[in-house]
């Protein structure tokens, strides 16, 4: 392969090479005699390694835009690396253990042997291009499968087969729902000795709600497993077992007719008629064929017409083809390439309604964005009409913003190859575009989108007064979850303040479920993620990627201060600097807000007949001085909300400069704040739990503990969904908690909801904390 990326694969995986003494004294950058010798003969590797250059513009029914999703460790990346490894594109099959494989390219991902961002990668199955896009499994970066999902055309989902449902493969799925992507099973890792087919199949049922249709059925199992039954060819297929270096390429197809083994050929022709029930019941055409031309013999039924009926029930999410094998043991992974290609939709067979306003017209969704020192920001977009070429303008819907685009690359995991143009229905990476982010509408031009815009006007008219028409010109973006972790994070010292800065532009412009805020009560910055690896890879990824030391600290709590009872009080100010004197004399009272204390704000008035006196620079004085004074309160020093300030008098002597009137009110605020007794306020949050109920009993137990206040458990088909109140400061490391209490099978939103006054118990506590006395 002419990529760099494989021919140095090649030589870190393949078992023959190992790297010497002196390749390790050099840092490995250097070829040793022995290697060398290897490099000259390395005939015994396949010939027909494709390059990325080589892959065709399709016609848009041959395109197949898919996305492997599963949860944690079900072996998406390694099903990824084997259909790259049969496909031609790789020459040696990559190891996730070895952290060799070709979509895990980051250093984080290599060293925890997890997915972390997902990865695009293009490559051409039997006259069909596949861009395929491998995703995370780890709820911490649950938006990278949300973005995927997003712009992809259908999906497989990676089953661990002797785990069945787990529980992100529930939250993917219900991702896979709310975007209406049609998708296959794969139960894989059959060689497991605890894999079952019958119970991956009903927990899919159960767990899932939905309608597995099985079209394989495996030849043994744990380690005896060989091979697998296609239910609609009505063929053996077995993989050669002589020996472990095996890498699949190899196998053979026999009809079951010719089969030795009675029960196999009796489980195999009992799994084609449930098949062949199942696929009636679920598509008409398919029931009056049968009941036609083979009602005497349903087994008569040609795998064409069987296959071209599986795919109408796929398409129409009717049911959810299920396949199995064993991608570790290189075992299965052709035969869902074939099924990707036969039951998966071409991009012409998902309709957007927006694309039509557009016609021939360039019409494409960004959704992600990495960053390359060399490159700059790199864009991903999914082309939905018209052509893409390098060297363009485009106009940015969303930013309103015209941009050109230097070069267009084909997306090969953390390789690129250059390309002249490319059509509607492909994934495409940009470069160039400086202001584009995620969820962005990119258009050919400005008079295109105008012109979009008069066909929606044209044809809506009569229909006004619904939605604003120019809306329905952007595709609809991604919805990126709120945080649920926060954190503090400083730079090594104030020099580094800047490039920590752009760090995280960069990485907020890549990520946008990472939230970046500054606390305007300690003036740190605050971030907020997803969870707590979601965090720490952050963390790695500024200390490596930008050479910056950070320190993360724990989440400082932003209370708030309010009062409890109304006073009025004056005071005066009287002061000689230099030859001038200054004499102020305010009086003001202060009454707490009864309506809410959830707003983060407080308010001022002034007595009508003084208002009416008082000049314009004096009435800024005064109100700066109230402002000032919310800013601190009198307890612990937090923000003062929840306060009405209404100014009854004021007297100035003249030649009393704006600045002694601000102080002067600022002072008769604080001893007004505290005559009126101060209380505490702290961050209620919001929180949503899904659960499963064998765990309800835990969850709610350590609620309990946390202050929380049970409002409603709602059903949510076998989940458990409860919905709490909880101070902020007592869901510090929950989402840690929740997985221990959970195995795992528990998922959380968080979310502000509003500023509630303390108990006495509780703010005593909190007070002789904060004062050093505990």
């Amino acid at each position: 392969m002419l990529l760099r990326l494989t021919v140095a694969k090649t030589w870190r995986s393949f078992s023959g090479l190992t790297r010497c003494a002196q390749c390790l004294k050099n840092g490995g950058q250097t070829w040793c005699r022995w290697r060398l010798q290897w490099k000259r003969n390395y005939s015994f590797l396949p010939d027909d390694v494709k390059s990325v250059r080589s892959v065709v513009n399709p016609d848009i029914s041959r395109i197949r835009n898919i996305g492997i999703m599963a949860h944690i460790d079900a072996g998406k990346t390694t099903t990824t690396e084997r259909m790259l490894y049969y496909s031609g594109y790789t020459r040696a099959l990559g190891d996730v253990d070895d952290g060799d494989t070709v979509t895990d390219f980051m250093v984080q991902e290599r060293e925890r042997g997890i997915t972390i961002q997902s990865a695009a990668v293009t490559f051409d199955w039997k006259e069909h291009r596949i861009n395929l896009i491998d995703t995370p499994g780890h709820v911490d970066f649950t938006l990278e499968v949300e973005r995927a999902l997003r712009v992809l055309d259908g999906a497989v989902a990676v089953f661990d087969a002797s785990a069945g449902v787990e529980a992100q493969t529930l939250t993917v799925w219900r991702q896979a729902d709310k975007h209406n992507v049609p998708r296959l099973c794969f139960l894989n890792k059959m060689d497991k000795p605890g894999a079952s087919l019958a119970y991956s199949i009903e927990s899919i049922k159960e767990k899932l709600k939905a309608n597995p249709v099985l079209l394989q059925i495996p030849i043994g199992s744990g380690k005896g497993f060989t091979g697998l039954v296609d239910l609609i060819t009505n063929e053996q297929v077995m993989w050669s077992v002589k020996s472990s270096s095996e890498d699949g390429r190899v196998f053979q197809k026999t009809p079951m007719n010719s089969s030795n083994n009675a029960e196999l050929q009796n489980r195999a022709k009992e799994a084609r008629s449930s098949l062949i029930e199942q696929v009636a019941d679920l598509d008409d055409e398919f029931a009056e064929l049968l009941l036609g031309e083979f009602g005497e013999d349903f087994d008569a039924v040609p795998p064409e017409k069987l296959r071209a009926a599986v795919r109408r029930v796929t398409l129409a999410r009717k049911g959810v083809p299920v396949l199995c094998g064993s991608a570790l043991k290189n075992k299965g992974v052709q035969p869902l390439l074939d099924a990707i290609t036969a039951y998966l939709p071409a991009p012409n067979e998902r309709h957007l309604d927006l694309v039509r306003w557009y016609k021939d017209d360039l019409c494409a969704l960004a959704f992600k964005v990495l960053h390359d020192k060399q490159r700059g920001p790199l864009v991903f977009v999914r082309i939905y009409s018209g052509t893409m070429k390098p060297q363009s303008a485009f106009y940015n819907i969303n930013r309103g913003a015209t941009e050109r685009m230097s070069r267009l690359l084909l997306p090969f995991a953390d390789q690129h190859v250059e390309i002249p143009s490319l059509t509607a229905g492909n994934i495409a990476l940009t470069v160039g575009l400086k202001q584009t982010v995620t969820g962005d509408t990119i258009v050919s031009s400005k008079s295109s989108a105008s012109a979009a815009e008069r066909r929606v006007l044209k044809e809506g008219e009569g229909k006004r007064g619904s939605e604003k028409e120019p809306s329905r010109l952007v595709l609809a973006g991604v919805e990126v979850p709120e945080p649920v972790f926060f954190c503090t994070i400083e730079p090594p010292s104030l020099a580094k303040q800047t490039d920590l800065e752009h760090a995280l532009t960069c990485l907020q412009r890549e990520d946008p479920s990472l939230k970046v805020r500054t606390d305007p009560d300690s003036g740190q910055t605050i971030l907020c993620g997803m969870g707590e690896l979601h965090i720490e890879i952050i963390h790695d990824r500024i200390r490596r990627e930008y050479g910056i030391e950070t320190h993360l600290g724990p989440l400082q709590v932003a209370y708030r201060e309010t009062i409890l009872q109304s006073v009025s009080t004056t005071d005066m100010l009287d002061r000689t600097l230099g030859d001038r004197r200054h004499v102020v004399t305010v009086g003001l009272g202060v009454t707490p807000w009864t309506e809410s204390t959830a707003t983060t704000s407080s308010d001022m008035t002034f007595e009508e007949s003084l208002e009416e006196q008082l000049a314009p620079d004096v009435k800024v004085a005064v109100e700066n001085g109230i402002q000032s004074s919310y800013l601190q309160g009198p307890l612990l020093g937090y923000p003062v909300q929840g306060v009405s300030t209404t100014v009854q008098s004021l007297s100035i002597q003249p030649g009393t400069s704006m600045a002694m009137v601000s102080a002067c009110v600022s002072r008769c605020m604080l001893k007004a704040l505290k005559q009126a007794g101060g209380q505490l306020l702290e961050p209620l949050m919001s929180l949503e739990i899904t659960v499963g109920e064998q765990h309800l009993s835990s969850v709610l137990g350590d609620l309990a503990q946390r202050r929380g206040a049970i409002h409603d458990i709602q059903s949510r088909q076998d989940n458990k969904v409860v919905l709490a109140s909880v101070p902020l400061a007592e869901m510090m490391g929950y989402s840690t908690v929740l997985r221990t209490l959970t195995s795992g099978h528990a998922t959380f939103s968080l979310e502000l909801s509003s500023y509630e006054a303390m108990s006495p118990h509780d703010q005593n506590a909190l007070l002789n904390k904060m004062t050093g006395l505990v």
